[in-house]
C-alpha cells in the first residue's frame, strides 16, 4: 500500500515537472518572439511526446479554420465542417459517442473560448480507451492551459502582422496623400483683378477629386476641376496622371479647348481601358478682353453669378474616357462682367445626404452664392462648407467633396 502511495507520488512529482518545463519553454518562446511553426512544435511535442497522445488534431481560426497539429489522422481534416461540429463544445468535454464519424475517432475535445467566440479546438486521444479512465489522468486542466497560452499568443502574432501591415499601408497612404497635395496649386491670387479660393475634404484618406488654377502669362489663366469615377488610389493614380498632362499638354503646345480635350480623352481612355471616366470643367480667361471660353466634359455645371443673374455653364462634350473618341467639342464663349462670381464644384457637395436622406442639392448651393458671394471667395467657401457640417450632421462625408471660387474685378 505504501509502496503504490509512493509510486503515485513519484508519478505526480514528476506530471507536474513536465507540467512546469512545457509551461516555462512556452513562455520562453512567446517572450523571445518566436515564429509560430516554434510553438506548435513544443505544443505537439508536449501533447505527443510527454503526454502520449496518439492522435492529435488542433483547428485555429484565423481569417478562416486552419489545421495546425494532424497527428495519427488519415485524409484530410474538414475544417470547416469540424468546427460547426465542435461549436457546442463550451468546456473541456470527454466524448463518449457523437453523429460525426470524424469526432469519434476522439476521446476528448479541449475548446479555447475567447470573448463567446472559439478561438481553438483541440481533439486528443489515446491508443486504447483503457489508457483513459478519467478527466484527471488527460491531464485535461494543464492540457487546456497550455491550449490557451498557444492559442492566444498565435492570435496576438496574427494581429501584430495584420497590426505591421496596416502600419505599412498608412504610411504609403500617407506618402501618397502628400504627394497628392502637389497637385493642387499652393497659392491662388487675391488681388485687383481676381479673387480665387479653393477647398478640399477627401472622403478617404486619398482622393478622386481635383482643381487647378494656371496661369499662362499675359493676363491668361486656366480654371478647372476634375472627378474621377471611383475612389481610392487608384482614382487618385489616375487622377495625377490627368493632371500632368494637362499641365504638359498647356506648357508644350499653343492649344485649343478642343484639341486639349481630345488628347485629354486618348490619355484617359489609354490609361483605363474603360473601366473609368473623369467628368472635367476646364475654362481659360484673358484679363485683358474679359473673354472667359469654357468646356465641360460631363461635369457638374458650374454657377456664374453676375448682375444677380445665375448662368449655368453646360456647353462642352461627354465625359472623358466614355468613348474612344469624342463626337464634338463645343466650346463656350461668355464675356466676364466685373464683380462677377464663377463657382465650380464636384459632386460631394450637391449630392451630400442629411440623417434624413435629402441631399443638400443645387438649389441650396446657389442660394448660399447668391447671399454671399459679395463676401471674399474664401469666407464664402467657408460659410457653404459650414452649411454642409449643419447639413450632413454626425454622418461623415460620403464622397469627395470641392469648390473652386473665382471673383472677376
Amino acid at each position: 500500500m505504501i509502496e503504490k502511495k509512493i509510486q503515485l507520488l513519484e508519478q505526480q512529482n514528476q506530471l507536474k515537472e513536465i507540467q512546469l518545463n512545457s509551461l516555462l519553454e512556452i513562455t520562453k518562446e512567446i517572450n523571445e518572439n518566436g515564429p509560430v511553426d516554434q510553438l506548435i512544435r513544443i505544443f505537439t511535442f508536449i501533447l505527443k511526446e510527454q503526454l502520449g497522445f496518439s492522435k492529435i488534431v488542433f483547428i485555429q481560426k484565423q481569417d478562416s479554420w486552419n489545421t495546425l497539429i494532424k497527428i495519427g489522422i488519415k485524409g484530410k481534416i474538414p475544417q470547416n465542417e469540424l468546427s460547426k461540429s465542435l461549436i457546442r463544445f463550451k468546456e473541456i468535454t470527454m466524448l463518449a459517442s457523437s453523429n460525426s464519424e470524424f469526432l469519434n475517432e476522439f476521446q476528448a475535445v479541449v475548446p479555447v473560448i475567447h470573448e463567446e467566440k472559439p478561438l481553438s479546438y483541440l481533439l486528443i486521444s489515446k491508443s486504447t480507451i483503457s489508457s483513459i479512465q478519467n478527466s484527471d489522468s488527460l491531464n485535461l486542466q494543464f492540457i487546456q492551459t497550455i491550449s490557451n497560452i498557444i492559442s492566444v499568443a498565435i492570435e496576438n502574432k496574427s494581429l501584430a502582422k495584420k497590426s505591421l501591415v496596416q502600419e505599412r499601408i498608412n504610411k504609403e497612404l500617407e506618402v501618397a496623400r502628400e504627394m497628392q497635395k502637389l497637385l493642387f496649386p499652393t497659392e491662388l491670387p487675391t488681388n485687383k483683378k481676381l479673387d480665387i479660393s479653393a477647398r478640399y475634404i477627401p472622403r478617404h484618406a486619398i482622393g478622386g477629386d481635383y482643381y487647378d488654377f494656371i496661369p499662362l502669362g499675359d493676363e491668361e489663366y486656366i480654371m478647372c476641376i476634375a472627378d474621377v469615377s471611383g475612389k481610392g488610389i487608384s482614382a487618385a493614380l489616375l487622377m495625377a496622371n490627368f493632371q500632368a498632362t494637362i499641365r504638359t499638354v498647356l506648357k508644350y503646345q499653343n492649344f485649343e479647348l478642343p484639341f486639349l480635350m481630345e488628347e485629354l480623352n486618348k490619355k484617359v481612355v489609354l490609361a483605363t481601358h474603360g473601366e473609368k471616366f473623369i467628368t472635367f470643367f476646364i475654362a481659360h480667361y484673358n484679363g485683358f478682353s474679359r473673354e472667359l471660353k469654357y468646356v465641360n466634359a460631363g461635369h457638374n455645371h458650374p454657377i456664374l453669378y453676375e448682375n444677380k443673374n445665375i448662368l449655368m455653364l453646360e456647353s462642352g462634350c461627354t465625359g472623358l474616357g466614355m468613348l474612344d473618341e469624342l463626337p464634338t467639342v463645343k466650346v463656350g464663349n461668355l464675356k466676364i462682367t466685373p464683380n462677377s462670381s464663377l463657382i465650380l464644384y464636384t459632386d460631394g457637395i450637391v449630392e451630400l445626404e442629411n440623417e434624413e436622406g435629402e441631399q443638400f442639392g443645387l438649389e441650396r448651393l446657389i442660394q448660399n452664392v447668391e447671399t454671399y458671394s459679395n463676401l471674399s471667395m474664401e469666407d464664402m467657401n467657408s460659410i457653404v462648407f459650414s452649411k454642409l457640417e449643419e447639413w450632413k450632421g454626425k454622418q461623415k462625408y460620403d464622397d469627395d467633396t470641392a469648390i473652386f471660387s473665382c471673383k472677376f474685378f
